[in-house]
């Protein structure tokens, strides 16, 4: 275990707790909200404040599992900000539902975006992410950012309930079939969720590492 791995696993989780996770749901309550949902603002969850999407489970298991990879030298952290409410029976316009859903894995993108831009500006000056100088720090935390935002982005948008991904391919089936993949997700969603959460890094990581390069601008991730 080296001192730059313990660096990344404390940035990784800050940044979901304090930036990824409170932007990704907000972008779920404002646009369901733009939608005619305001279930989301009753529960006062149009909001940045890290507090109200804080989910104690989600949250917990995201620190244990981030702890665990750091000490056995691989894995993947796993956790969740609390879901957002909406009542899609709110909901105005066609496709309505799957336009709320899209909302959070289209802000991790921007968020990716954004850390990718500093973290373009540093390399520029010469700075490399690591843990050597303060530079170097930040540097680690916007390619940091990069890839968090780009594991949320792909993670949430695969359709598998609870996921993003799901309420979109429902949204976009007709209803017939659109009611038997819910029957499905019922019994097998969470099942299929775990086996993908196992194998996360060989389902996603060669597309991680394909987007995070071609946002950093450089060959980072091998």
């Amino acid at each position: 275990m080296q001192s730059i791995d313990i660096a990344r696993t404390i940035i990784w989780i800050a940044l979901f707790f304090l930036v990824s996770g409170p932007v990704h749901e907000c972008a779920h309550a404002i646009t369901a909200l733009r939608l005619g949902d305001g279930t989301a603002k009753l529960f006062g969850r149009v909001s940045l404040d890290p507090v109200v999407h804080f989910d104690p489970m989600g949250g917990m298991l995201l620190i244990v599992t981030a702890l665990l990879g750091l000490a056995s030298g691989g894995g993947i952290a796993f956790g969740w900000a609390k879901p957002t409410p909406v009542n899609p029976y709110n909901l105005r316009g066609r496709y309505a539902n799957a336009r709320v859903a899209l909302a959070g894995p289209l802000s991790n993108l921007i968020l990716a975006s954004a850390f990718a831009v500093g973290f373009r500006i540093l390399y520029s000056a010469g700075a490399w992410p690591n843990n050597t100088s303060v530079l170097n720090m930040l540097q680690l935390v916007f390619v940091t950012g990069v890839s968090l935002n780009v594991v949320l982005m792909l993670f949430n948008l695969l359709p598998i309930a609870p996921l993003d991904g799901s309420h979109v391919l429902i949204d976009l089936l007709d209803p017939m079939t659109a009611r038997r993949v819910e029957i499905f997700m019922t019994q097998y969603g969470l099942f299929i969720l775990i086996v993908i959460v196992i194998f996360a890094g060989q389902i996603i990581g060669p597309v991680v590492g394909y987007l995070v390069n071609l946002l950093i601008g450089v060959q980072y991730y091998l």
